[in-house]
């Protein structure tokens, strides 16, 4: 049987919601608060894009992507609830994602995935961008 998700650009949502996803996935570690739902409030309203998946009137999964809007774009924080993943719902999520941003005129759209998640990213057509190596500034 098919699931009938409903994928949906936004710049507001449930932002306990989206706070759940991202604890679930392991991204945000403190409990939550009135301050975290207000700094998911600012990730979701100033993404260049940010997709949430709905089924039976839940979010059920999100992505965004971050960009100046005119020469490249990185996607980033896709995620599905533990229960609903297999089903398609992160293609879903992708492809809504990628279709707003070739909408946009945006052809460099690059991604870091987590390890095992190689096969996932190739079957949506990105490639593996082997003379590169990404970095993140620890202080």
């Amino acid at each position: 049987m098919m699931l009938q998700v409903n994928y949906k650009i936004v710049q507001e949502t449930d932002t306990k919601a989206i706070l759940e996803l991202y604890q679930q996935a392991g991204w945000w570690q403190s409990e939550s608060s009135d301050n975290d739902l207000d700094i998911i409030a600012k990730i979701v309203a100033n993404s260049f894009c940010f997709v949430i998946a709905i089924l039976d009137g839940k979010i059920v999964g999100m992505g965004r992507a971050i960009s100046d809007g005119i020469s490249d774009a990185y996607i980033q924080d896709v995620t599905v609830q533990k229960e609903y993943r297999g089903k398609g719902i992160g293609k879903g999520i992708m492809r809504t994602l990628i279709k707003f941003l070739k909408e946009n005129n945006l052809r460099w759209i690059g991604l870091i995935s987590e390890p095992g998640y190689e096969s996932f990213y190739q079957g949506l057509g990105f490639k593996v961008m082997t003379s590169y190596t990404p970095f993140l500034l620890s202080e």
